[in-house]
């Protein structure tokens, strides 16, 4: 019966979120992200709430009121900035997307980058670092992520720290550009979440990135 409970409160959450997402044309882009963050919240509460021992009704109230902070919204001036770095980028090898949770995502690779084991930033990338910096001004809610990644070249004890100097590099970048600081957080993963293949010269070099993750999140 418990399980049942709790299969019926985690359908119900997910439900909802779809039906507030679709069936109200007029649903503002934060409302959406708001309302979907309830619904996964709810299911997540509900999960959390049966593992614990309580009531799963409760911890999915509880869970999505998490969730409708937590959601994220992809308003019009993220999608604005999308196609301005969709432009910026054009040619270069940068892969400009939005991901499923309404964020931003800039997948630079090293050719346009990082030499091999430097977090000097190139000048190719200064340019698309200008334009990034340059819309987000005026945007003091968004939150940006960077994540620094190799090779599987070398050990983790140079790879590791190097993918965190590379983060910091674009952090510091955008921070002399106007950006706040406090807005940005940094990571560095080394060799851990490869793309690619890292037997082949190709692989390597995708696997050899930085990635930027921009989001706007919900106010509720």
């Amino acid at each position: 019966m418990k399980q049942q409970r709790l299969i019926r409160t985690t359908a119900l959450g997910i439900t909802a979120a779809a039906f507030l997402m679709t069936g109200c044309a007029d649903m503002s882009e934060r409302q959406k992200g708001t309302a979907t963050g309830a619904g996964i919240g709810a299911a997540a509460g509900a999960v959390l709430s049966s593992a614990t021992g309580g009531k799963a009704g409760t911890g999915a109230v509880i869970g999505g009121a998490i969730g409708a902070v937590a959601g994220n919204i992809w308003s019009k001036r993220q999608e604005e900035r999308k196609q301005a770095m969709e432009q910026a980028t054009r040619g270069t090898g940068v892969d400009v997307t939005r991901t499923a949770d309404n964020q931003l995502k800039l997948n630079i690779p090293s050719d346009v980058s990082f030499d091999t084991g430097s977090a000097t930033i190139k000048p190719n990338m200064r340019s698309v670092l200008d334009t990034f910096a340059q819309s987000l001004q005026g945007d003091p809610n968004s939150q940006l992520t960077i994540v620094g990644h190799t090779d599987s070249t070398g050990s983790d004890a140079v790879n590791n720290p190097l993918s965190r100097e590379r983060a910091q590099s674009v952090r510091d970048y955008l921070a002399a550009r106007g950006v706040s600081a406090s807005r940005i957080h940094t990571e560095g993963h080394g060799e851990h979440e490869p793309i690619a293949d890292n037997t082949t010269d190709a692989g390597r070099a995708k696997n050899r990135r930085v990635e930027m993750f921009l989001r706007e999140p919900g106010q509720g």
